[in-house]
Order: C-alpha cells, then structure tokens, then sequence
C-alpha cells in the first residue's frame, strides 16, 4: 500500500535524504527516466517567517521514492493554508526549510519504480500539502491526478483544494438538497466563490452571498448569488432574516470566523448546519451552544484534507463529480492574478490583507512571460 507522507514534497529544502547519495538510492528503489538539466529554484521558508522573508534560491530534487512522481511544476495555486504554514500556525507543522504551496500542476519528468497509473510526459495535478512554490518537486502517486481533458495547467492548479473543500461541505458535511437555502460568507475568496457556484450547479434555490464590498458581490451575481450582503456596512443577522422573510437560512458555509460568525449562527434556520472551514478573520469564535439548542442546529465540522485520506473512495467520487461539472461548462475556477515564483511571496500578502478575490496562480519565472496574463 502506498501511503502519503507530505514531508517528502519538497525534498530539496528537507534534511530528510541529507547524506543519502544518489548512486545509493536509485539502484534501490527508483526508476529516473528524466534528470534535469539545471537545479530548479524554489520560494523557501527557512525558519517561521513572514511572506516577506521567504527566500528565492536554488534546491536539490531528488529522483523520485518508489510511489513518487517527480513533476515540472507549471502552476502552483495559492490558498490561505499558505499563509498559516510557514508561520508554524497550521495543523500540519513540515520541518524547516520547506516552500509553501498545496497543489500544483504540471508535467511528469520522472517516476518511482512501483507507479503504473504515469508516465513521463503525463499532464497532472498535485495534492501535496506544501512543497509547491518551486520549478520541480516529488509527490506521492496517492496524491496525483490526471488532468481532465479541456483543463489547462494553470486552471489546474487552482482546482482541488478550493473545490474539493466546497464540494465535500455542501455534500457530505452540509447534506444539501435542492431548493435549499445557502448563506457563504467570505463568498468572493477562494473556497468562498467555489461554495456559491456549486450551491447553484446542486440545485440550491437561495444562494446569499456576503462580503466585504460592491465589487467582491458583483462577481458573486455573475457565479450564482440569488441575493448580497455588505457586511462592511450592514447587518448579517437583520439582512440574512429580510431576504429569507424571517426564517432563516438551512445552511452556512463560513470560511472567515471571527465576529460574524455568532451572528451568522443566529440566522439559522430550524435544523440548519452551519458549516466550520476555517478562520481567515485571524480569530477562532467562541459560540454559545444553546443556539444550537434552540434551533435544533448542527455546528459541523468540514477537514477536506483529512477527509481525502480516511474517505479516500468517497473523496475519488467527488473528484468525478467534479470534473463533471467542470465538463459540463458548470464550474470555472476564478483566477484574477498570476504572479511569477520569485516574487510569490506579495500572493500571500495579499492572501493575509483579505484582498484575493477567486484565486491567484503563482508560475515558474521562465514560463511567466507565456502564461495567460
């Protein structure tokens, strides 16, 4: 069985393989079918730092392990994980030195002896937790998909997580059910904007988008909000119970936390779920739990990245679904920016100034000049 360990994503800034020669490891266990002509670069956190303080330098990749694909990266999305990695503040702690970066795509230049599902020259994208700031990196075959037919690498690279995390909210963790109402707060972020499509493409009725001003909502309307809310100056709770004539609504996706979140808790409709992504407010809420007493709510909890590993058949039908959708002209990844390697780190600034509408795609220097700008 092949497990993933994400430590080995980035190999090149790991002391892992440190002292363990090349002449040692290929005859054991690696097939390389491809080296790289020049050492690749990558986008490093040296210690816990800052954006500003991660280093733009050359890394050592390693031939792949046995159940390893060795990937050109083409595009690498950026997500709010980003941010809280390389501060030491995210649930998965990677030794330092590492490169931030969750999920790339790109092409297969190499593969591990026990791999049969890619070739070199395969079209894929990456699940690899951190790791992916960087020209070229290793990654567990577990982790790796081929990209679907009419998708392009740098879409690619900004599909699963933010999908994938939408996707298993609405439907596992939500149970969602068509013409049902949905509120998503954060809604023009990165999950956020995936979360208003999908209650569209799922058959919600009532889809009500919240954020932070006039032109994060106008792109809302044009992804499938039925109604908006400026929560910069109006009020979640009084607005949320006008569009809904005072019922409420049966589920909230809320990826912000902070002090929204007791509020949008308040306008819960009787058994509705109110769904914990995450906290990109900065602050963890406190909510008092006879709210959901008296509404007879559910505070669920949603952990798309653990759930790809315990509920692995279930996360690979959702996958399917979702590349459905996106066949189907559904759904369409929202990219507003495109940064070059070296100077991802102002992605994540932006990330942690709450400026990101959709999502941004950071490339390698040398493919930046010919990437859709």
């Amino acid at each position: 069985t092949m497990r993933h360990n994400p430590l080995r994503s980035l190999l090149g800034v790991s002391s892992l393989f440190i002292g363990r020669s090349l002449a040692q490891r290929i005859p054991q266990n690696q097939i390389l079918q491809r080296a790289f002509s020049a050492m690749p670069r990558a986008l490093v956190a040296e210690q816990k730092c800052m954006p500003k303080d991660l280093v733009y330098r050359e890394v050592q990749v390693p031939p792949p392990d046995s159940d390893q694909v060795q990937i050109t990266v083409h595009a690498c999305g950026v997500n709010f994980p980003d941010v809280l990695i390389i501060q030491g503040k995210y649930q998965f702690k990677p030794s330092y030195p590492f490169s931030p970066g969750g999920e790339v795509a790109g092409v297969v230049s190499a593969v591990g002896s026990d791999v049969t599902s890619f070739k070199v020259g395969d079209r894929v994208m990456g699940m690899c937790g951190w790791g992916g700031f960087a020209e070229a990196m290793n990654v567990d075959a577990v982790k790796v998909s081929h990209v679907p037919q009419g998708m392009d690498l740098e879409t690619a690279s900004a599909f699963s997580m933010t999908y994938g995390t939408s996707y298993h909210a609405l439907k596992q963790r939500g149970k969602i059910t068509p013409g049902c109402s949905v509120l998503v707060l954060g809604a023009a972020g990165g999950v956020g904007i995936t979360a208003v499509e999908l209650a569209k493409a799922m058959g919600a009725s009532q889809i009500i988008a919240a954020a932070s001003s006039p032109e994060k909502l106008e792109i809302c309307r044009g992804y499938g909000a039925t109604d908006v809310i400026d929560y910069s100056k109006d009020d979640l709770k009084q607005e949320v119970s006008r569009l809904t004539n005072g019922k409420g609504v049966d589920i909230i996706y809320d990826p912000v936390g902070g002090p929204l979140a007791e509020k949008a808790v308040r306008s819960l409709a009787w058994k509705g779920r109110y769904l914990v992504i995450g906290f990109a407010s900065g602050e963890i809420p406190k909510i008092p739990l006879n709210l959901a007493l008296l509404k007879g709510a559910d505070i669920v909890g949603v952990f798309w990245g653990a759930f790809t590993t315990i509920e692995a058949a279930e996360h690979e039908q959702n996958n399917r679904d979702l590349f459905n959708l996106f066949s189907q002209g559904k759904i369409r990844p929202l990219i507003t920016q495109r940064m070059p390697l070296s100077k991802a780190g102002a992605a994540l600034e932006m990330m942690m100034r709450r400026e990101v509408k959709g999502k941004v795609v950071v490339v390698p220097d040398s493919m930046f000049a010919k990437s859709k700008l």
